[in-house]
């Protein structure tokens, strides 16, 4: 049963009438559809044929990147106080999906690395470094990151620069990293350099090189590294030979390093899970038509059904998760450190896992290298590249370990419950500010929603009921909390097997979370679908599952009901995210 001392839902901030989320798409990102166009015209130079003909020769794809280009795609990455277009990363995370349907190298490549490499600057820097890589950036420039050394990671986070003060002010820096996205042609390069001998907190620095040369040392950008996926990014090495920086290239304090890469990591954590959906989305459309074509009755077997709607339900959980995450930065960025980071941890092994599921669906089309089932097998090689391998898992649970004694013991079951226009997707939000990002939390936001939620849906009985199925799920959810509870108060901290297993269901109880609060908003709203139990209770008996939760089956119906609405949206040519956007082609 829910505490019932639990904290009242504060509703104070949510909208009072708001329309289905596909009605909300932001007019650039329409724009950006179109201007892209059908990704199944031959003709295209914007399609599936000229993205794959150009990882197979592992070429930029130049003429796409010309047309972002002409559409200042890079003034999203730019706070609106700058110059730019960046207001909330929702609305940049619906922007970038069109560009992420088609290709995640292109994604990364073209662009959003850029953000990624600013964050710490938009974050922490004086007004003149953020003043001057605006305009880099407004100016069709490109900023890149030189991440540090991360223990057990992959080739981009091996090896280093480091940097000491010079005698007479300023800092000198030098070494080499094998692999960083567009070293070859950034304009500025942000740098997490090593300015301590130690392994604690304060052992990195911040470094901003560029776009002026240094007044002394040599810059050199070495060859090209072949990567098994994102093969039309291009990744090269960067060596630095006694570089010298002047003082007002520290961003922040010394030692600022890695508090600046927890706070302004939390964008990445929630936009490169929120962009990459996006590629599932067109795999899921790819498995829709593979499994109706040749059918008599347009519909899949009994047992593709399944699999389709049950793809599905996951989607649009990440996506809620996802779209959570992005908008608790703009409502209260003081409280999404902890969140962010269980969306990065938790998304990348659901969406794997899909992307099995769907092989079962394209049978020999999944092998297929040509335009219209060829973007499966490069989304496959994509994904571990894009950050959702080993190396970003461990990065969040290093984030996740440390807070579960302290929020075991003092905010689950007492924190209060957020506004709901948390939940609201598309919703007006306040503008975004990276200086306002904090990397610590006291309370804990989705696990406060799910006890409140849970605690709405209780009354709901009767065998076969759709909300009594999501009341009995919800239960089981809060039930998993308390006993992670008890769990989660006994730990020292420490990474070891139990601590990481604790962080792995800790992770999955707030997605189931996020679906519930997605789900509540949405029947407030009157949504026929998304306010609808059957996706949810769908969504949740598979996160159940994963944990080895009891949960009840999902009623008769779910699973129809969830698969027709896929299939109607791919006959309408319509997203299969929360927004149910309208597509190209």
């Amino acid at each position: 049963m829910p505490d019932p001392h639990a904290p009242a839902r504060d509703t104070s901030s949510a909208p009072r009438a708001a329309g289905p989320p596909r009605d909300t798409e932001p007019p650039r990102a329409a724009r950006l559809e179109a201007a892209l166009g059908d990704p199944f015209d031959p003709d295209n130079p914007h399609g599936h044929l000229a993205l794959l003909r150009a990882d197979e020769a592992r070429e930029v794809p130049e003429a796409t990147e010309a047309l972002l280009a002409e559409a200042g795609l890079a003034a999203e990455f730019v706070p609106h106080d700058l110059g730019g277009r960046l207001t909330g990363l929702e609305e940049l995370a619906r922007v970038l999906r069109p560009l992420f349907r088609r290709d995640l190298a292109l994604g990364y490549g073209f662009g959003i690395t850029s953000l990624f490499a600013a964050s710490s600057v938009w974050t922490a820097g004086s007004e003149d470094q953020r003043r001057s890589l605006a305009r880099v950036l407004l100016g069709g420039g490109r900023v890149t990151i030189v991440h540090r050394e991360v223990a057990h990671a992959n080739a981009i986070l091996r090896d280093e620069m480091r940097a000491e003060p010079r005698p007479g002010g300023g800092w000198l820096v030098g070494g080499r990293k094998d692999v960083v996205i567009n070293a070859h042609r950034a304009d500025a390069f942000v740098m997490y350099a090593r300015t301590s001998d130690g392994d604690g907190p304060r052992s990195h620095s911040v470094l901003v090189l560029g776009p002026d040369a240094p007044t002394a040392g040599e810059v050199r950008r070495l060859g090209r590294v072949t990567m098994p996926g994102m093969r039309g990014a291009h990744f090269s090495g960067l060596e630095l030979d006694g570089v010298a920086l002047p003082d007002d290239a520290l961003v922040g304090a010394a030692g600022d390093g890695v508090s600046l890469a927890l706070r302004s990591f939390q964008t990445s954590h929630c936009l490169i899970p929120g962009t990459v959906l996006a590629g599932v989305d067109s795999v899921l459309r790819l498995a829709v038509r593979a499994a109706t074509e040749n059918r008599p009755d347009g519909r899949p077997s009994r047992r593709g059904r399944k699999v389709l709607a049950g793809v599905f339900a996951d989607l649009l959980a990440c996506d809620a998760m996802a779209v959570t995450g992005l908008r608790a930065m703009s409502l209260m960025p003081e409280q999404s450190y902890l969140l962010g980071a269980a969306v990065k941890y938790t998304m990348p092994d659901l969406l794997r896992e899909d992307l099995e599921e769907l092989a079962t669906v394209l049978g020999g089309r999944g092998y297929d290298r040509g335009p219209l089932y060829g973007g499966f097998q490069k989304l496959t090689r994509d994904l571990p590249v894009a950050g959702l391998g080993h190396a970003g898992t461990a990065v969040c649970q290093a984030v996740i370990v440390p807070q579960l004694p302290a929020l075991a013991r003092t905010a689950w079951f007492r924190t209060a419950e957020p506004p709901a226009a948390l939940f609201t997707p598309g919703a007006p939000l306040p503008l975004f500010d990276h200086r306002r990002l904090a990397h610590s939390s006291t309370d804990d936001l989705l696990t406060a929603t799910l006890v409140g939620v849970a605690g709405r849906l209780e009354g709901h009985t009767g065998h076969g009921s759709p909300h009594a199925a999501l009341a009995a799920l919800a239960r089981a959810f809060v039930e998993e909390l308390r006993t992670l509870r008890v769990r989660c108060a006994t730990l020292s901290g420490v990474f070891d097997p139990q601590a990481c297993a604790l962080a792995d269901r800790y992770a999955l109880v707030l997605s189931a979370a996020a679906v519930l609060g997605l789900w509540e908003a949405r029947a407030a709203h009157g949504d026929a679908f998304l306010g609808d139990p059957a996706w949810a209770v769908l969504a949740l008996s598979r996160i159940g599952r994963r944990l080895g939760v009891r949960v009840v089956d999902p009623p008769d119906g779910t699973v129809e009901a969830v698969l027709e609405e896929a299939l109607d949206r791919c006959r309408q040519g319509r997203s299969l995210d929360l927004y149910g956007t309208r597509l190209a082609g």
